[in-house]
C-alpha cells in the first residue's frame, strides 16, 4: 500500500513536489444550425487518431464523424443497422493494439480501419455481457484481448469479460455487489396490482467508481474516501490513500438536495426517504486512465469552481496534477494524453460540441 500524506486544507500531497498543468479549450466542433456534419444529437465519446483528427460518435444518428485537427469535417461512416459497417447507438471508442478503431454499440463491437478519406469495416465481436446499450470504456488487456465491461446474466454486478480467440472468455469480477451498490437504496412500489422496485441515491452521497486503462489496467474506489485500488497488467494490486476530505455542502447545494428528496418522496409515495443530506460531498469525482497508462484521480470541486482537478499517478506514485475547465465533461470515458484531453461541452441552448483541451505546464506552480 502506498500512503500519500496530504494537507488537510488544500489536499496537496506534501511528500514530493509535482508539476502542475492547466488546460484551456482550443477547439470546439458543433453548431446551433448549419451544415449537417456539425449538428450533433448526443455525443457518445470523442477520441483522436495519430493524425490529430477528432473522431466523434453520435449516439442517435448511429454514426461516427471524423474531423481534421482544425475542426473541418472530413468524412463519416456507420448508419443504423446490424450489417457489417453499420451500427446502433455507438457510445464509446478506442484504438486497439491492432491499430483499428473499436466502437462499442448496443450489443457488439465493430472495428474499422481509418484512411485519409474514409473508413473500412474490418471485423466485429459480439458482447457477452447481459446489459445492452451500456455506456462503458473500451479497453484491451495485456494479452490484446478486448475487455467487455458489463453485467453477467441475472446479476447487477459490473464484471470485466476478457474476450479471447474464438469463444474464450476470462471473467474478472470487479468487486462485491454490495460495494458497487454504495449510496443507493431499493424502494418497492405497488402500481395497481403490480410490484415494482426502484433504486434511489443519496444526494451528494458516495458512489462506487471504476476506471479502465490500456494493457489491462483498472482501478476502483468508493467516492467518499480517497482510497483507490489499482490493478496492474501483471495482475498485482496496489493502493493509493490520502486523508483529504470532500468539500462542505453550500446552502444552495443543501436546498437542491432537499428538493430532490422531496420529489422522490412524492414520486414513490413514501413518508420517509432512505437517505438524509450529508455535511460534505464525496472527495472523489471520478477515475480514468490516459493513453500512457497513468491513473487520473479527479477530485470533487467546490460549488461554482471553474476548473476540474486530478492527481495523476504512474502506478502508485504521484507524478503530476492537471486542471481543466469544468464545462468539459464526458459520458463514457475521457480520451487523454500528457498534453491533450478530449471531451464534450453543452451550452444553455443544449447545443452539443466535441472539445479539445490543450495542457501547458504552469511555471513555478509545482506542488
Amino acid at each position: 500500500m502506498a500512503g500519500i500524506a496530504a494537507c488537510a486544507d488544500s489536499g496537496s500531497p506534501a511528500l514530493r513536489e509535482v508539476p502542475v498543468f492547466e488546460g484551456a479549450v482550443d477547439l470546439e466542433v458543433g453548431e446551433v444550425e448549419g451544415e449537417d456534419p456539425y449538428l450533433f444529437t448526443i455525443i457518445g465519446s470523442v477520441v483522436a487518431d495519430d493524425r490529430g483528427r477528432l473522431i466523434v460518435a453520435d449516439y442517435q444518428t448511429h454514426e461516427v464523424r471524423v474531423f481534421e485537427p482544425d475542426g473541418r469535417f472530413a468524412f463519416r461512416f456507420g448508419g443504423q443497422g446490424e450489417g457489417p459497417g453499420e451500427m446502433t447507438n455507438p457510445c464509446c471508442m478506442t484504438f486497439g493494439p491492432d491499430g483499428l478503431l473499436w466502437v462499442r454499440e448496443s450489443y457488439r463491437y465493430s472495428a474499422f480501419s481509418l484512411g485519409a478519406a474514409g473508413a473500412e469495416y474490418v471485423r466485429g465481436l459480439r458482447s457477452v455481457n447481459a446489459a445492452s446499450n451500456l455506456i462503458a470504456p473500451v479497453t484491451f488487456d495485456a494479452e490484446g484481448r478486448l475487455v467487455d465491461l458489463g453485467m453477467p446474466a441475472g446479476e447487477t454486478r459490473f464484471t470485466r469479460f476478457h474476450l479471447g480467440p474464438g469463444t474464450a472468455v476470462d471473467t474478472v469480477p470487479m468487486s462485491a455487489s454490495g460495494e458497487q451498490a454504495t449510496g443507493s437504496s431499493q424502494i418497492d412500489v405497488m402500481v395497481g396490482d403490480q410490484a415494482f422496485s426502484f433504486f434511489v441515491y443519496q444526494p451528494f452521497g458516495p458512489l462506487w467508481l471504476h476506471g479502465h486503462g490500456p494493457e489491462g489496467r483498472w482501478a476502483t474506489a468508493v467516492s467518499s474516501a480517497y482510497s483507490v485500488t489499482l490493478h496492474h497488467p501483471d495482475r498485482s494490486t496496489s493502493a493509493i490513500e490520502d486523508p483529504l476530505r470532500g468539500p462542505e455542502l453550500t446552502p444552495d447545494e443543501r436546498r437542491r438536495a432537499q428538493a430532490r428528496i422531496d420529489r422522490e418522496k412524492e414520486r414513490f409515495d413514501v413518508r420517509e426517504h432512505p437517505f438524509g443530506i450529508p455535511d460534505r460531498k464525496p472527495v472523489l469525482a471520478g477515475l480514468f486512465f490516459d493513453r500512457a497508462g497513468r491513473l487520473w484521480v479527479e477530485k470533487t470541486g467546490v460549488d461554482g469552481q471553474e476548473m476540474r482537478e486530478a492527481d495523476v499517478y504512474r502506478r502508485d506514485t504521484l507524478v503530476a496534477r492537471y486542471r481543466w475547465p469544468r464545462r468539459v465533461s464526458h459520458r463514457g470515458s475521457l480520451w487523454v494524453t500528457e498534453t491533450t484531453l478530449y471531451g464534450t461541452t453543452r451550452d444553455s441552448l443544449d447545443v452539443r460540441r466535441a472539445a479539445r483541451v490543450r495542457f501547458n505546464r504552469v511555471p513555478g506552480r509545482d506542488q
